[in-house]
């Protein structure tokens, strides 16, 4: 389908068939990559999970259906996700492996030279998100760092260089965004700037037992505009249609955005006190806003905003249809990013000048 925008349109088609190819670095610009987060970057923690629902695995068809195998690993795509695409960028072919896919013995440190990921489709800043959506408790940011300092502990003395050298990405949040904001009516009770305030404690309290584990760089990326998820549309109906300028869950996305400032706060203040500390934060909701914006989608050739490409209004699994443009869908399913969308996050997150990405982007990060 034919986009309109002129040269700029012209560029972002090339980006983004760049980034599809895998366009990275012609060699690693950092020894490893540890991954920490929610669905947005799991590789496929949650498929050995004992008992956890199938709404927080995605490990049978159509996911996957556009990875390199076309297969079902546990990404929450139909092919790689935000995590792998930074790997990719970075040198790597794809996103290190899912902690939870590794052997029993032989972690450490054949395994950790390239990097883990840790993250956990449904886990988010406060351990108990994801508990009842899952059927189990999924594999928290808190045992996610439990398991990471583990392992960094049973490498000894040696670790300290290649984790400060590391990139250490980190994408969560937006499951303790869907969750808060999803009851109707809402509490009488609810405080949203409290609780922003301890979504913002947890995170540096993460941080902080990063960096005392050796972890130097840090990208961080904020959660996007959750409200504009498929899957928020009729919470936004039963809210008596409380719906923004892009007819998205208003409430979901208000969060959304009143959180990035508060996170950019912390992580500006954090750098003072940490020795050593450098940062990337990404402001996910801008950048949707961006595509959001009435005819913004097409200067990205994202002509399809508010439909999910697997199953429409349903759920996505086996019997589910799928869209055969998926190159122009925003979203996979009713709640993550097709592979085209999470390239250009990517490439975004590794190349913005400033104006989505502070203080520096994820590649001068890497080269510091």
């Amino acid at each position: 389908m034919a986009c309109r925008g002129g040269a700029f349109a012209l560029v972002a088609l090339c980006v983004l068939e760049l980034a599809l190819r895998g366009a990275a670095a012609p060699e690693r610009l950092v020894p490893a990559i540890f991954v920490f987060g929610d669905s947005t970057v799991d590789v496929g923690n949650n498929n050995n999970l004992p008992n956890c629902s199938a709404e927080c695995r995605a490990n049978y068809p159509h996911y996957g259906v556009d990875y390199p195998s076309q297969t079902p690993t546990g990404r929450f795509s139909n092919g790689h996700n935000l995590a792998d695409q930074i790997a990719k960028f970075l040198g790597f072919d794809e996103s290190p492996p899912a902690f939870q896919s590794l052997p029993a013995e032989g972690i450490v440190p054949q395994m950790m030279k390239n990097g883990i990921n840790f993250a956990s489709g449904g886990s988010g800043l406060q351990d108990a998100t994801g508990q009842h959506h899952c059927g189990r408790p999924v594999y928290s940011m808190t045992g996610q760092l439990e398991k990471f300092t583990s392992a960094v502990e049973m490498m000894g003395d040696g670790s300290h260089d290649l984790i400060s050298r590391s990139i250490f990405f980190i994408s969560v949040g937006s499951n303790d965004l869907f969750e808060y904001a999803d009851p109707y009516p809402p509490p009488s009770n609810r405080n949203d700037t409290a609780f922003l305030a301890c979504l913002v404690d947890r995170y540096q309290t993460y941080l902080q037992l990063l960096h005392a584990a050796g972890a130097r760089k840090f990208s961080v990326v904020s959660p996007s505009l959750v409200g504009c998820c498929p899957s928020q549309m009729p919470i936004a109906q039963l809210h008596k249609n409380d719906t923004d300028d892009f007819g998205c869950f208003r409430a979901a996305n208000t969060l959304s955005k009143r959180l990035y400032p508060l996170l950019a706060s912390m992580l500006h203040d954090l750098n003072c006190d940490l020795d050593g500390m450098n940062y990337s934060i990404g402001d996910s909701a801008a950048m949707a806003a961006m595509v959001f914006t009435p005819g913004g989608g097409e200067h990205y050739n994202m002509t399809a905003l508010d439909t999910a490409c697997c199953g429409g209004a349903s759920k996505c699994d086996a019997s589910a249809t799928v869209c055969p443009n998926r190159a122009n869908f925003m979203f996979w399913d009713g709640f993550h990013p097709t592979t085209a969308a999470s390239a250009l996050a990517a490439f975004a997150l590794f190349t913005d000048d400033g104006r989505f990405v502070h203080p520096m982007n994820v590649g001068q990060l890497a080269v510091l």
